[in-house]
């Protein structure tokens, strides 16, 4: 019964592809130390990052985990004659990666932009009055905010972001949109006519709970390519390059039997 929700927890990214790659370079060391040769080091070092690489949910994660041991390898590696860097090299790349993306985000979506056009539709299906205040929730580079000034240009446009270089970027590209660096999660949704999110399935019952609880009759909740199973669609549609947009209006139906 622990083990149980520890791995859930070991399994928010990107954890399993720094546990695959911590294991992989320990496996490595413990080989030399115990002076094996290179290649049978490097192949069972490999041969862990592959077998974790299962732990990843979607393709790209799992090419990341398998690939993050061979890759830093050869970078690191004199004896290859291909050791440009030392290895504390990495470290740089993983403090830009808490950088940009902290840990307390890592449940939510990564930074995956919103299509250009992709909101045109909300004009018609989701009309808003002018001034109405529109949020995206975890705006990232402001893709999303670009495509929601599209669909209401006479709104008052909000972006929230958690990571503060997201945001400082977010806020240069969307003069015109009010960004804050802020937990999309802790904030109060109940002040927002439209709340758009790009998220992912895992965070749907979240955004459920949270859309229930807050969001005033009336208001709508739009979600890009993820559905929320939990509730009743307003409407949705197919935007152009194939994402689903789902939208639902409070107070929110729920599916039979949910």
């Amino acid at each position: 019964m622990f083990l149980s929700p520890l791995m859930q927890r070991l399994g928010v990214w990107p954890l399993p592809a720094l546990l695959a790659w911590v294991g992989a370079w320990s496996v490595f060391r413990a080989a030399l130390a115990l002076e094996w040769v290179l290649p049978l080091a490097v192949g069972c070092a490999t041969a862990l990052g592959v077998a974790m690489s299962f732990w990843g949910k979607t393709w790209w994660r799992r090419a990341l985990i398998a690939l993050g041991f061979p890759l830093s390898m050869a970078l690191t590696l004199p004896s290859l004659g291909l050791g440009v860097f030392p290895p504390w090299v990495w470290l740089v790349p993983l403090a830009l990666l808490l950088l940009v993306y902290p840990i307390n985000a890592w449940r939510d979506a990564p930074l995956f932009p919103t299509p250009v056009g992709a909101l045109l539709e909300l004009t018609v299906r989701a009309p808003l009055p002018a001034n109405a205040r529109v949020l995206d929730a975890g705006c990232g580079l402001g893709h999303g905010l670009h495509a929601l000034r599209g669909a209401y240009p006479q709104a008052q446009l909000h972006g929230l972001e958690w990571s503060w270089p997201l945001r400082l970027a977010c806020a240069w590209r969307c003069p015109w949109a009010h960004v804050q660096r802020a937990d999309m999660w802790r904030t109060d949704w109940s002040g927002y006519d439209l709340v758009y999110l790009f998220q992912r399935p895992e965070s749907m019952p979240r955004v459920v709970e949270k859309a229930c609880a807050e969001l005033y009759a009336g208001a709508w909740l739009v979600s890009l390519e993820f559905e929320a199973t939990q509730l009743t669609p307003a409407a949705h549609y197919r935007a152009p390059g194939g994402k689903m947009v789902w939208l639902y209006r409070a107070p929110f139906m729920r599916p039979t039997g949910v």
